[in-house]
């Protein structure tokens, strides 16, 4: 039976002796990285619930984890999901949603194996919170979009193949109304990465640059002015992306703060042990309840939910990293190195506390601000009135900047 032939009640045991049959004929141990992961998305094994030719088998909802789990008992490659997490969490689900069939062909393979790269290009300096307010412009010429304008706080730009890009084609149109989607190739002429040095003395981050960039149309998603209702969806799936997904127990911040606590019963006062207590249930009925969000994400499903647990997940992080710090008196106040570099996304684990608490400053910002989740989960999960807009339907053009 090949991956279109999927039987519409493909269960667990179906998928486990898929796994077992895959892994019997491609042995991690001697096959070529590169090709173990590019034929498991052709055997459907990639992501399990994407329809069959798309590296899945349309199987029900919540069965990744234990395919994922099979494969890495097993010692297959990694995708690069660390520094894909932008391809893997927001793009994908987009292109699979939105996107033409030669455009899933085009770019869904590539970049579930980890080859290619990807970055989103939504913030800019005049539009961080207010994304529809964004001014940069895609005007049309021929079969092709001309694109000029600067997009900023761009993660994994210095490393990315493709971008995900939502650019204003019709400035007459109320901002949120006439706006587009479009895919940029990164090594296009006119895209220019610029590194932001960060708190910590990285450059994660990125500002980047683009003048009179050329698109072709072919790399639209969504229809013209659709742009709104595609990075909503991108928004969704990339909050459920940082905040949730399947996680050991005390993963994250958590972790390496759980591990002090043990390392150090001499720092146990009542006032700390009912703060480590209350962190470490909190963080376990996240974990949780993370888990259960990204089995909707994994179906298409993100939802408005996932802002709620991106925001639980940023002040844990803080307060997680805080206390880890006071734990460690004098030494918290050494900074071990601010040299300037150009890293990867890593493992939090692996650094030391205080970078930790410092990089965790920007959790409550990047992918939407505290406050703008807030409304969010207010409007769309509370059901609550939504803020007054006094510029929801005047002109882009007409508003002040």
């Amino acid at each position: 039976m090949t991956s279109t032939d999927t039987p519409p009640d493909l269960g667990a045991e179906d998928l486990a002796a898929r796994v077992e049959a895959f892994l019997a004929e491609h042995d991690p141990s001697t096959t070529e990285p590169s090709e173990f992961l590019r034929e498991r998305f052709a055997a459907g094994l990639a992501w399990v619930h994407y329809p069959a030719g798309l590296g899945g088998l349309g199987a029900a909802n919540g069965l990744q984890t234990a395919v994922d789990a099979a494969f890495a008992e097993a010692g297959a490659p990694e995708n690069r999901p660390r520094l894909n997490v932008i391809g893997l969490g927001m793009a994908a689900p987009t292109i699979l949603r939105f996107g033409t069939e030669s455009q899933h062909r085009r770019w869904l393979p590539s970049l579930w194996t980890g080859e290619d790269i990807w970055c989103q290009l939504f913030s800019e300096p005049g539009a961080g919170s207010d994304l529809a307010g964004l001014a940069t412009s895609a005007v049309r010429d021929g079969d092709e979009w001309v694109v000029n304008g600067q997009k900023v706080w761009t993660s994994m730009a210095h490393h990315a193949r493709w971008g995900i890009l939502v650019a204003r084609t019709d400035p007459s149109a109320p901002k949120h109304r006439g706006l587009s989607y479009f895919v940029v190739d990164m090594q296009a002429p006119g895209v220019e990465v610029r590194g932001l040095r960060q708190i910590t003395g990285e450059a994660e981050f990125n500002e980047v640059f683009l003048t009179d960039v050329r698109i072709p149309d072919d790399q639209r998603l969504g229809e013209v002015g659709q742009g709104w209702a595609v990075a909503q969806y991108t928004l969704m799936n990339e909050r459920v992306a940082i905040g949730g997904g399947t996680l050991p127990r005390e993963s994250g911040a958590v972790g390496p703060l759980a591990a002090r606590w043990r390392e150090h019963p001499e720092a146990h006062t009542p006032g700390l042990h009912d703060r480590m207590l209350r962190l470490w249930v909190q963080t376990e009925a996240a974990r949780l309840t993370a888990e259960r969000l990204g089995q909707q994400q994994a179906a298409g499903q993100p939802g408005p939910e996932g802002s709620g647990v991106k925001i639980t997940y940023a002040r844990l992080n803080q307060e997680c990293s805080s206390l880890e710090l006071e734990l460690r008196g004098e030494d918290g106040l050494r900074y071990p190195d601010y040299t300037e570099r150009r890293p990867e996304v890593e493992d939090y684990g692996r650094r030391d506390a205080a970078w930790r608490y410092l990089r965790f400053r920007a959790n409550s910002i990047e992918g939407g601000t505290s406050e703008i989740l807030r409304n969010v989960v207010a409007e769309r999960v509370l059901g609550l009135p939504a803020e007054a807009r006094a510029d929801k339907d005047v002109p882009w053009k007409d508003l002040p900047r």
